[in-house]
């Protein structure tokens, strides 16, 4: 025998149990409460998912750190300077300014940075203050076809020959640092104020030239930059002076 409940007794039925707090449907099987609340978000999820991840920042220096720690050779570390992409210099430049010289020579110039003539050329000191040093050099003996290796604290010309940045500097720091350890000098030279800050940590070449300094384990002779020379004849003089403590320096070394 069929049995139904016309609405009106059935509203009456549905309006006593919720009467007696019978507040919510019951199925035929149990529900484990632990469960479910286990299953709940906690505070805050729903949020840090809607919240995308940051990306994490570069560090150029860090980069440079470790794409120049991979070089094991003075070939190895032209490529890869030509494939380090965090230096803007890079896109304005013509070329890659990388060494000249003789790699193994005692003695390692430390320029600047590349100038016009250097940016075409592609090689360091090229122009009217390479060929004064050029000359410096050979007062004492010395060449850079066979006795002189030189590189830059920057490999690619800023532009209007404009200042290095301190990021520069400091992203192009790790670069130096190996290319120096894969060329073997026994004496470096800090032509100016930026290869000092570069080898040193410290500016003012006025006061330092002419000293003996320290950087890698190697004696560093703080000069006159040729550029700044051709500007202040003058200065020629101190130069010379820095010039005989080089040779000094190599006779006795």
């Amino acid at each position: 025998m069929e049995s139904a409940l016309d609405y009106h007794s059935a509203h009456a039925l549905l309006a006593w149990q919720i009467e007696l707090g019978a507040t919510d449907a019951i199925g035929d099987a149990p529900v484990n409460r632990y469960e479910l609340q286990a299953r709940l978000p906690k505070p805050g999820a729903a949020a840090a998912e809607a919240t995308p991840a940051k990306p994490r920042e570069i560090d150029p220096v860090e980069v440079a750190r470790q794409m120049a720690g991979a070089a094991g050779s003075l070939e190895g570390l032209y490529e890869a300077l030509a494939q380090f992409e965090h230096c803007e210099l890079k896109k304005g430049a013509r070329n890659l300014v990388f060494a000249d010289g003789q790699p193994g020579a005692r003695v390692m110039v430390v320029g600047e940075a590349p100038g016009r003539d250097e940016d075409i050329a592609g090689k360091p000191f090229v122009g009217r203050a390479g060929q004064l040093l050029d000359r410096m050099l050979a007062a004492i003996g010395l060449s850079r076809k066979d006795s002189v290796y030189i590189a830059n604290v920057l490999p690619w010309r800023p532009p209007q020959n404009r200042d290095p940045l301190p990021a520069e500097i400091a992203m192009m720091t790790p670069f130096l640092e190996r290319h120096i350890a894969l060329a073997k000098p026994d004496i470096l030279i800090a032509m100016g104020n930026i290869s000092c800050d570069a080898l040193l940590g410290k500016r003012g070449i006025t006061r330092m030239r002419g000293t003996w300094q320290e950087a890698q384990g190697k004696p560093v002779m703080p000069m006159f930059h040729p550029a700044y020379l051709l500007r202040q004849p003058a200065q020629k003089r101190a130069a010379w002076e820095d010039l005989l403590e080089i040779k000094a320096r190599l006779t006795t070394g």
